[in-house]
């Protein structure tokens, strides 16, 4: 069988464009390289390189081992991060992004898992904008989309679903007459989280059936804390997460409006960056955060 330590020292002549460069790079004498790479060459009866005073060239066999030789390094790389990882303690300065309906839930098991990792520390930013994780120096962020909207340098991590219902106070209801169909919202008080002019709500049915309602919001907010507030005040009706809810609905201070209509499904999922030498904290964050949301939403 191949010796590994052959393929990684043909690798790193290869990566770093030669063998004086590959020599530096691992500490090894240059001339215990060129002997390993040619000893791989006899093994396997081919040449890989084409060797010049001034160059060398992959041959086209040579690509093809480079490229498994490559792969391989890698995967054994990987290996000993997954030791390392286990072994490490999360520590340092973790930055989430999370939309504010979800501050409940982290908040109650946040504390407990600060304990649990002393040597931790997060910075929570609780916002609807979306955050790009690199310019805003951000680890982990959730979103909540009807589609992924990601670009392919990041890692998703799939929570749940998530459908904003229609809620309001049972004392507002108790003076508006009754509410029969998604149409009849547009002549009661309704409470919006787009911050425009005018707006309007897809709302999904029996059946699939599908109704846009025009929206002229007597209060339009991006912050679903204050929509929440709001609705449990009996300032209108509004169409929020669930999982905002979730606390005023259990206690009565709002009830569900038109239970069998609900607003588009969102998928609630972790953004993050490439896996490979991914920081224990930083996994840590993103193990705390799906267990956190993960109850609250559907599977």
């Amino acid at each position: 069988m191949t010796d590994f330590n052959d393929l990684r020292f043909f690798a790193a002549v290869v990566s770093h464009g030669g063998f004086s460069a590959a020599a530096r790079a691992l500490a090894v004498p240059k001339s215990r390289l060129s002997r390993r790479v040619a000893q791989l060459e006899a093994e396997l009866g081919i040449r890989l390189l084409e060797r010049s005073t001034r160059r060398i060239a992959l041959t086209e066999v040579g690509q093809e081992v480079y490229d498994h030789a490559r792969a391989a390094v890698i995967e054994a790389e990987a290996v000993d991060e997954v030791a390392m990882r286990m072994r490490a303690e999360p520590r340092g300065l973790v930055r989430i992004s999370c939309p504010p309906g979800f501050s409940r839930a982290l908040e109650r098991a946040l504390s407990g898992f600060l304990i649990a990792h002393p040597f931790l520390r997060i910075q929570c930013i609780m916002s609807n904008r979306r955050m790009d994780l690199v310019e805003d120096g951000i680890d982990i962020a959730v979103r909540v989309r009807e589609r992924f909207d990601t670009d392919a340098s990041l890692q998703v991590r799939v929570i749940g679903s998530s459908a904003p219902i229609l809620v309001a106070s049972p004392d507002l209801m108790a003076t508006l007459p009754p509410l029969a169909t998604p149409a009849d919202l547009s002549e009661f008080p309704l409470l919006d989280q787009q911050e425009g002019r005018t707006g309007s709500w897809t709302l999904t049915g029996p059946e699939r059936a599908c109704e846009t309602i025009p929206v002229a919001a007597r209060l339009a907010t991006g912050s679903f804390e204050i929509l929440l507030g709001a609705a449990r005040d009996g300032i209108g009706i509004a169409l929020l997460p669930e999982p905002t809810c979730a606390e005023a609905l259990a206690d009565g201070t709002l009830v569900r409006i038109l239970p069998e209509w609900q607003g588009a499904d969102g998928i609630v999922h972790i953004v993050f960056t490439s896996r490979r030498g991914m920081l224990p904290g930083v996994r840590a964050v993103i193990d705390f955060v799906a267990g956190a949301l993960g109850p609250l939403l559907s599977a």
